[in-house]
């Protein structure tokens, strides 16, 4: 894997952490944006700007891909590129995770 996309993907903001998160199921731009806001419990809202700049940009690095379209939709679905780079994610986030616990001498409630 390029290392200067590894370096503009990890850390990953949480805009394109669940953009490509949705895409693990084919989705258009506006069932990616009510997905969001479904797993975060309306704490993120993406906008018409933020999704279609993230996820151009996305194409461009290949870590998505247009895989049908329809009208005035098209259907974008995670690559195997965007897969392992969102895995990396995921890794970096679990290690945050678990050493910010073993670090604490309180639990969740205490700290």
């Amino acid at each position: 894997m390029d290392e200067k996309l590894i370096k503009t993907y990890v850390p990953m903001t949480e805009t394109a952490f669940y953009i490509l998160l949705s895409l693990t199921q084919p989705r258009h731009g506006y069932a990616i944006t009510d997905n969001v806001k479904k797993m975060t419990k309306n704490r993120i809202v993406l906008g018409p700007g933020t999704i279609y700049g993230s996820l151009s940009k996305m194409k461009k690095d290949q870590l998505v891909e247009i895989i049908q379209e329809e009208k005035n939709r098209k259907i974008y679905q995670i690559t195997e590129l965007g897969k392992q780079v969102l895995a990396m994610e995921k890794s970096r986030i679990e290690e945050l995770y678990t050493n910010s616990r073993e670090a604490s001498p309180y639990d969740e409630e205490g700290i």
